[in-house]
């Protein structure tokens, strides 16, 4: 009981002492990362704030390589690469789930097509930095996956949109609508 009791109150001093997840509304701060990636198989680092120094980047959170839903929301991002690229936005991927498999589904022409990276995100420690983990109901700590959530993130850093839903058809509409939103306001020079 008492080494319960000890492994409890040990447990509540890490919580404490743990910084906080971000709060990435719209207005906060992103945090910037380098991260392994994959684009069309060729492995490189993946740099946010490299990135941004070239425009905004719409960073979409998906829970892993090779399923049925991430698939689908890889698929129809490939689909519109070009028209990010259009509007000026570095697009990238990020999963701590099946990692090993990322250089495949960076290429396959049914998910990423090589037109976008895809970074992985061992423990998903990039994804709790972004208050992105994958939290299932009835679980009182987050699982080491990301949950589906895509951000468009300025060139300063600062959050333009955050749209959280498991349902992979929408990602690419929310994300595209904000960046042509803000790119109105801030058009390229």
């Amino acid at each position: 009981m008492n080494r319960i009791i000890a492994l409890a109150a040990a447990g509540a001093l890490a919580a404490t002492a743990a910084p906080a997840l971000a709060d990435l509304a719209p207005g906060a701060k992103a945090p910037d990362f380098k991260a392994d990636a994959y684009l069309a198989g060729k492995p490189f680092t993946f740099d946010m704030a490299a990135a941004r120094k070239k425009g905004p980047v719409v960073l979409y959170f998906f829970p892993s390589a090779h399923t049925k839903g991430c698939n689908l929301e890889a698929h129809l991002f490939s689909e519109a690469a070009d028209e990010f690229k259009a509007q000026g936005a570095t697009l990238i991927g990020v999963t701590a789930g099946k990692v090993d498999e990322l250089a495949a589904f960076s290429q396959e022409t049914e998910h990423c097509g090589g037109k976008f990276p895809v970074a992985a995100d061992p423990g998903a420690k990039i994804a709790k930095q972004y208050d992105s983990p994958l939290k299932m109901a009835g679980m009182a700590m987050p699982m080491d996956l990301s949950a589906r959530t895509s951000y468009v993130i300025a060139p300063d850093g600062t959050v333009i949109s955050a749209y959280n839903n498991m349902a992979a058809d929408d990602h690419v509409n929310q994300t595209m609508n904000a960046l042509k939103a803000w790119r109105a306001k801030h058009p390229k020079k």
